[in-house]
């Protein structure tokens, strides 16, 4: 199928950015956005978003975990979907964009065919996930779970900051969690996933292209490490005698620096946090906590680094007279991009730019979930500097306008594809 026309694809993309505006007023501060699970400001984004599906000529439903979800049939009733989408909700003091814009898009891809009066071999479902970020209760991917049925029981008794359970968040909302379990999807319902988002990152930019196609979505790391020294008083040990956490720490944190790019363009390593004992300006560094997070987008390049990098600071610890010790909290694997998927939107980017470029997400999305069970095809929107959780998120009304056309392409070519491959899964 050929994308819709430019002129077509522009009035949809000024339509996306007014209703980016629009959603982006539904938030729980008039000066910041905010928007979180559960929410009254959650509610009210899904009855607007919706409407907006309604207008598409789309059935809309309010899933069991609150995601909003809309379905446009496909020629012959009751047939399998693609699933689109993305996510609602956002972080404090957000940006417009990350979640919104996929949704957003989704929307305009099924208008296109409903302008038409057509239908394609597969239905099509768009679902507006409820919670990817996690602001409110810490734990995410809430609304991408309840389709793949993978809720942790303890799910519902966990807090957010005001005492409130998930349980009791949901009866406030109208929701009841004894049915979070219909929220689940038959693997035979769903063919793929395909999620449209802001790249959150500065590589389009670079490239000076409008989209991308993700071949990954990173896997994680992330430990809490510790050097433990010897404090003394900062006049009268001898630089040769000690034993300085810190310093220890210091030049383990240019090692982490210098080696992770040594293991592949696409690894990256970050200390973000570090915490010194006793904390004294006279006082030489007895211990130092610190924090270690690396991504990437293959599992085995990611253990690789991992390895050389603690092997490097017990090597450090040892030449200094000093222990060092790591605990792994946070570990998620790397997904794959099915190649299906991503040859189809390579096609489209192509088409609309040119060429295009195949890059990984070093940020976490819905896909992650719905991976477990189907598979999952992304496409990337250049968004300005790469800033996104920031109220300064941006991105240009023609980059959507090119984005529409590439989705509306490769929404249309999955369909026939399943078609013509004898009704199986893309994958």
């Amino acid at each position: 199928m050929q994308p819709v026309s430019l002129a077509e694809a522009e009035r949809a993309a000024t339509r996306i950015m007014a209703r980016c505006d629009s959603l982006a007023e539904i938030s729980e501060t008039p000066d910041a956005l905010t928007r979180v699970y559960l929410s009254p400001e959650h509610l009210q984004a899904n009855r607007l978003v919706g409407e907006w599906m309604t207008a598409a000529g789309m059935r809309v439903w309010q899933d069991s975990v609150g995601n909003i979800c809309g379905r446009y049939e496909g020629q012959q009733p009751g047939a399998p979907a693609l699933l689109l989408g993305s996510h609602l909700d956002t972080v404090r003091n957000a940006g417009r964009y990350d979640g919104m814009l996929g949704v957003l898009t989704a929307i305009e891809a099924v208008q296109a065919l409903h302008q038409r009066n057509q239908r394609l071999p597969l239905a099509i479902e768009i679902v507006g996930f409820g919670d990817e970020e996690g602001t409110r209760f810490g734990i995410t991917l809430l609304g991408s779970r309840g389709l793949t049925g993978s809720w942790p029981e303890s799910w519902v008794s966990h807090p957010d900051g005001n005492s409130i359970t998930v349980a009791q968040a949901m009866a406030d909302a109208g929701l009841d969690a004894q049915e979070i379990g219909q929220a689940a999807r038959e693997v035979s319902d769903i063919v793929a996933y395909l999620e449209l988002h802001i790249e959150q990152g500065p590589c389009l930019e670079q490239e000076d292209l409008a989209l991308g196609v993700v071949t990954a979505i990173n896997g994680a790391r992330r430990l809490n490490c510790r050097f433990i020294g010897e404090a003394g008083h900062a006049g009268t040990v001898p630089m040769t005698h000690r034993k300085d956490a810190l310093a220890a720490a210091a030049e383990w944190m240019v090692f982490i620096e210098q080696a992770a790019p040594k293991h592949g363009p696409q690894l990256v390593a970050t200390v973000g946090t570090l915490q010194c004992q006793p904390g004294a300006v006279n006082v030489i560094p007895g211990e130092v906590m610190l924090s270690l997070d690396i991504r990437g987008p293959e599992d085995r390049a990611l253990a690789e680094l991992l390895s050389e990098l603690l092997t490097q600071a017990e090597a450090i610890a040892l030449r200094r007279g000093l222990s060092f010790s790591a605990e792994e909290y946070y570990q998620i694997p790397a997904t794959r991009c099915d190649e299906k998927l991503q040859k189809v939107l390579s096609e489209a980017v192509t088409q609309v730019q040119g060429r295009s470029l195949s890059l990984p997400s070093g940020a976490g999305h819905d896909a992650i979930a719905i991976a477990e069970r189907w598979p999952v095809g992304m496409l990337f929107v250049r968004c300005d500097r790469g800033i996104s959780h920031h109220p300064a998120e941006s991105v240009k009304t023609e980059d959507v306008a090119k984005a529409v056309r590439a989705w509306t392409k490769a929404v249309s070519d999955v369909a026939l594809l399943w078609h013509t491959a004898g009704e199986e899964h893309v994958a």
